[in-house]
């Protein structure tokens, strides 16, 4: 495991503060790139057709689609448009409308193969910040926070930057902060889940990479993982979403605002972590209120996002060997 190279990202002026003025360095290092943040293409974000640095991609599948209103709820009360970002809702075959999302479709196909084909074919975008339609978003989102990162990750070529929290990740400390969060690099070795589908800034050159054909999404993050490990590439993390709930897990200054998502699925039905957002759609209106019935139904029913009973348990012995396909 190599050393993070910190000097390919910081100059001599930032050295000296880090070593000789820590307490001042976050105010030096903001001051350093301020003219940054004042560039044109950073602006009040429609889908329009001026260049955007960034995509944030929602990538869905047909079976979820009794989800997506709840995503799509739930992202516009936290989510802040100043972001620079084109949006895309990306499903299968299904035609759906979501404000401020243009709808793309890969397709019927396997989970990288539908990823791979949305990068290379329709996305134009250098980056893209990766979600799924059951990461329902709980607190907001700081527009600030996500146009610095986007800016930084262009100006040194930042190839992901896992922003969720979780202890399965070991982490150096880097001089560099956003809006008082410290970004960091993974220490390789000693983390896991190297690859995963929580929420991440990919270059989108490096994730098309990871997509090897024909793999679902546990293989993919099972064999990705073996992979990057071997590859050892510079992952950065950042405790900005607060995954589940999780803890921070880096030594962040004083006053960081995180953001919450949950992953409010698992094996095609919903989990106890639905039970709040219920609640709040219930104390909506009308339309919000029904959807909530619907959710708590299937909820309390055991029912798949398809309507479904709960699939009956397969043998132990099977469910591994198709595991290790």
């Amino acid at each position: 495991m190599r050393a993070p190279v910190f000097r390919e990202l910081y100059d001599e002026t930032t050295y000296f503060f880090v070593r000789c003025c820590p307490a001042i360095t976050p105010h030096v290092l903001s001051l350093q790139h301020a003219g940054l943040a004042r560039q044109p293409n950073i602006s009040m974000n429609t889908n329009d057709t001026q260049n955007q640095p960034a995509a944030l991609l929602v990538h869905t599948c047909d079976r979820y689609r009794f989800l997506y209103p709840g995503f799509r709820y739930f992202f516009n009360q936290n989510w802040d448009y100043a972001a620079n970002c084109r949006y895309y809702f990306a499903t299968e075959e299904v035609n759906t409308d979501l404000p401020h999302f243009q709808n793309i479709r890969s397709g019927k196909g396997e989970w990288s193969d539908r990823l791979r084909y949305l990068l290379q074919n329709v996305i134009t975008e250098k980056y893209v910040l990766y979600f799924q339609e059951d990461m329902w978003l709980q607190k907001p989102v700081s527009s600030r926070f996500i146009n610095e990162l986007i800016i930084l990750a262009q100006q040194f070529d930042w190839k992901q930057v896992k922003l969720g929290s979780a202890d399965i990740y070991k982490t150096h400390p880097t001089p560099y902060y956003i809006e008082n969060f410290n970004v960091t690099v993974l220490n390789n070795e000693q983390s896991d889940y190297l690859m995963s589908h929580q929420v991440t800034l990919w270059n989108k050159e490096f994730l098309i990479q990871q997509l090897h054909k024909g793999e679902h999404p546990w293989r993919n993050e099972r064999r990705g993982t073996k992979r990057l490990k071997k590859l050892d590439p510079e992952i950065f993390h950042i405790d900005y979403f607060a995954e589940n709930g999780q803890a921070a897990i880096n030594v962040n200054l004083p006053g960081i605002g995180r953001s919450e998502y949950h992953t409010i699925s698992a094996n095609s039905m919903l989990q106890a972590n639905v039970l709040p957002y219920i609640k709040q759609l219930q104390e909506a209106g009308d339309e919000e209120k029904a959807y909530a019935a619907a959710l708590l139904d299937h909820y309390e029913n055991q029912l798949t996002h398809d309507g479904l009973p709960k699939p009956h348990k397969q043998d132990i012995f099977k469910k591994i060997k198709n595991l290790f396909k």
